[in-house]
């Protein structure tokens, strides 16, 4: 299944790159194809709003979302979460989508 890693970044060390990278990896190893936003980099001169344009369309092109612990305090895990049940696609913490 195609699934897009959703989670907090902004105020975090290093964006929290570190953990989506290993929820990838993780995901990768259980036979899941990842959308991993943490690919993007960062700096780009748009700024959050280049980043969340980019994180929608993700959202678009996967099946299911897989929530990162700290996702409940972040903006854009939170829009992304709701986009993905407007959609009617499974949002589950990554712990699940891994058992």
């Amino acid at each position: 299944m195609r699934l897009y890693i959703s989670g907090p970044m902004a105020g975090l060390p290093d964006l929290n790159f570190p953990a989506f990278t290993e929820a990838a990896m993780l995901l990768d190893r259980a036979g899941h194809d990842v959308l991993n936003p943490a690919r993007h980099g960062q700096g780009h001169e748009g700024g959050v709003p280049y980043y969340m344009r980019l994180a929608f369309l993700d959202v678009l092109d996967c099946e299911g979302i897989a929530l990162l612990d700290g996702w409940q305090k972040s903006i854009g895990a939170n829009v992304e979460k709701d986009m993905a049940h407007i959609l009617g696609l499974p949002v589950r913490s990554i712990w699940r989508w891994l058992s």
